[in-house]
């Protein structure tokens, strides 16, 4: 194995020791990653490498110096004569592991032991699959024989009876048809009168008085069943009928598009200072991240409210802090809008995601939001409270949105007093939706 097998061996050592997932989203930075490729920090391992005896002491392996071609004396390097080198410019390869939303989504499901199954919403295309389906019309070339034969011969199964059989019947000495017709009819053989009355007809004076009584004729005569006579004599006749008739046709498969909108909403009032801020982005950002990889189109809509709710870009939408009051529903009130108007519900999966500490104008949550969450068609409501530092004494929107919703299997109320609150809380939201 080469040098270069060895590097590439450490690098894959160093993949392996990235920081556990869960412990990233607590503790890690999250702003070094980017929407579609997200960057786990490596703990490092040192790469081998030679290194030069500056002061030429010797030491084991040093060899006989008049043997072989000299290397030459290194060259100074910056910093060597205590001064500052300029600085680099181009960061390691080994210092991050890169992986993209799906395979944060597919890590995530392992590390919390999820299984949400993304819902397909709009068709993009109809293709025709295997012949599994069958209908009572259609062109000859879809005529499922095998079908219409084994419902002909399950008839000719249930109908068959051995005609010698029942000739033996009218043997019987003092019976005629009409016995021998009531008999058949007790014996659940499928025979017709005027069959019995043709074959009574042919019979001698001797034949009609072979058997003394019924009774002796069952004892002396075995009937051959329908089975033993297809094995015997083969097939010469099924009873097919224009209703055994079926004709095949393809399954029609429905690709639906994953098309998944996400709506994130931050109470940006006075009372939400930085700690609470930082919860907020370290629960909604791998959420994010999350629903990018599980489905096939996601869209982001970022609504930051105090008494009064505006639209803005992601990039601005962690860092925004005013000094108003708060009005949570009208962030609620504005996402109805937007929702109606670019992603309806026909079309578009639906996640709603509201977060802040909880306090809200008085019987906002009760007269106002909590109608507006039920009126919002989604797969899955949630509202994160960041409470690090004690939570106030009119901190109580999580606690009666909880209290309502709480026979509700699409809304999730969630508790982050600290960063190690957050991949339970994350996994609360998820799992709702996925039961």
């Amino acid at each position: 194995m080469g040098l270069r097998d060895d590097l590439e061996r450490y690098r894959e050592v160093g993949e392996e020791r990235r920081e556990d997932l869960a412990e990233f989203i607590q503790y890690g930075d999250l702003g070094q990653s980017l929407p579609d490729e997200i960057h786990i920090p490596i703990k490092i391992v040192d790469l081998p490498e030679f290194r030069y005896d500056q002061r030429d002491r010797g030491g084991v392996g040093q060899g006989n110096p008049d043997v072989g071609d000299p290397v030459g004396q290194p060259q100074p390097q910056p910093g060597d004569d205590g001064e500052e080198g300029d600085p680099g410019d181009e960061s390691g390869d080994h210092d991050y592991y890169e992986m993209d939303p799906e395979e944060f989504a597919q890590e995530l499901d392992d590390e919390l032991g999820l299984e949400l199954e993304p819902k397909g919403k709009e068709v993009i295309e109809e293709t025709e699959g295997d012949f599994t389906d069958v209908t009572k019309t259609g062109p000859d070339s879809t005529l499922d024989f095998e079908r219409m034969f084994k419902e002909g011969l399950k008839r000719k199964l249930a109908m068959d009876f051995d005609p010698n059989y029942v000739r033996e019947a009218m043997g019987v000495e003092g019976w005629g048809p009409d016995e021998v017709f009531q008999w058949a009819r007790k014996k659940s053989l499928t025979v017709s009168k005027r069959w019995v009355e043709e074959n009574y007809d042919a019979l001698s004076a001797d034949e009609r008085t072979k058997w003394e009584s019924i009774e002796e004729m069952e004892s002396r005569v075995t009937p051959m069943s329908t089975a033993q006579k297809i094995r015997e004599e083969g097939i010469r006749h099924v009873p097919f009928r224009r209703e055994d008739e079926r004709y095949r046709y393809p399954e029609i498969i429905e690709e639906r598009e994953k098309n998944v909108v996400v709506v994130n909403i931050r109470d940006v009032s006075g009372s939400m200072r930085e700690k609470k801020r930082e919860l907020v982005e370290r629960t909604f950002t791998p959420l994010d991240w999350y629903l990018t990889g599980k489905y096939d189109n996601a869209e982001f809509v970022y609504i930051a409210h105090d008494a009064e709710a505006w639209r803005v870009e992601q990039s601005e939408f962690f860092g925004i802090r005013s000094g108003g009051g708060t009005k949570i529903s009208s962030a609620y009130e504005l996402a109805a809008a937007i929702l109606e108007e670019e992603f309806p519900w026909a079309d578009w999966n639906r996640y709603v995601f509201a977060a802040g500490d909880s306090e809200n104008s008085r019987n906002d949550t009760e007269e106002n939001v909590v109608p507006m969450m039920e009126k919002i068609p989604a797969n899955l409501h949630a509202y994160v409270e960041t409470q690090p530092e004690g939570k106030a004494i009119n901190a109580t929107h999580a606690e009666e949105v909880e209290r309502h919703f709480a026979e509700a299997d699409n809304v999730a109320v969630s508790y982050v007093n600290g960063p190690e609150d957050v991949t339970k809380a994350i996994y609360e939201i998820l799992s709702t939706e996925a039961e």
